[in-house]
């Protein structure tokens, strides 16, 4: 799976989850903020535009008029100026606690006429702060485990028909859905007991999704997975 494949990923995600999940459920802005974090983990490009009327629609991005940026009475000619894609952080690359460029969209990003952040970021906690959002816009994202997520997308990818993408993402096995950068933390008696883990594993069973997800190149068979009895089980069903 290229890195294309990974965006291609999140994006049919975002799509689903938007199409099985009804109008008035504000999960799904949270969801949103897991599969982000999820793809920028890899080397991709910036892909909201591909779903942008969804971000906007599920109140995950937001977009305004450029001259509604808080600083925009003090740095006037630089907004009026814009004329392409950009993104507003400056980077001192020389600075010592400069730690590369994963933050980017923080203090948010210009499509010229509009201005866009998204939620939980800089941008948009200022946006709430000078009154530009209020409700349940000025409430963050609620921090959610990935593979509740995925879950989620497992299950409407399946009203979907759709068994590749539930296939993919069964592939990054428990590590990846339910560890983190030390790998899964849970044994097997634990991991059979999650309710998510369980769900995503009958969806799969369901669907035949099994040698899909063998497949893809993200599939780390259990001889050489750090946790051999944990990836065994995984892919054992």
């Amino acid at each position: 799976m290229s890195m294309h494949e990974i965006e291609d990923l999140v994006a049919d995600s975002v799509r689903v989850l938007d199409l099985h999940t009804p109008s008035d459920d504000a999960r799904v802005r949270d969801w949103f903020a897991v599969l982000y974090g999820f793809q920028g983990r890899y080397d991709c490009s910036f892909t909201h535009f591909r779903v942008m009327d969804i971000l906007l629609r599920r109140r995950y991005a937001y977009r305004f008029p450029i001259d509604r940026h808080p600083d925009h009475a003090e740095r006037s000619a630089y907004f009026d100026a814009l004329s392409e894609f950009t993104g507003l952080r400056e980077f001192d690359e020389n600075a010592p606690e400069f730690e590369g460029y994963d933050s980017w969209l923080e203090d948010g990003y210009v499509d010229p006429p509009f201005l866009y952040c998204d939620a939980g970021t800089d941008l948009w906690r200022r946006m709430v702060a000078v009154g530009e959002l209020g409700g349940p816009e000025a409430a963050a994202p609620r921090r959610t485990p990935l593979i509740d997520v995925v879950r989620e997308v497992a299950v409407a990818a399946e009203k979907e028909r759709d068994h590749d993408l539930i296939g993919l993402w069964y592939a990054f096995g428990c590590d990846t859905l339910v560890g983190g950068p030390a790998g899964c933390p849970f044994d097997v008696t634990e991991l059979a007991e999650m309710p998510a883990v369980r769900d995503l594993r009958a969806v799969v069973r369901r669907t035949d999704a099994l040698s899909l997800a063998q497949r893809s190149p993200y599939a780390v068979p259990s001889e050489f997975a750090e946790h051999h009895e944990l990836e065994a089980w995984w892919w054992d069903l």
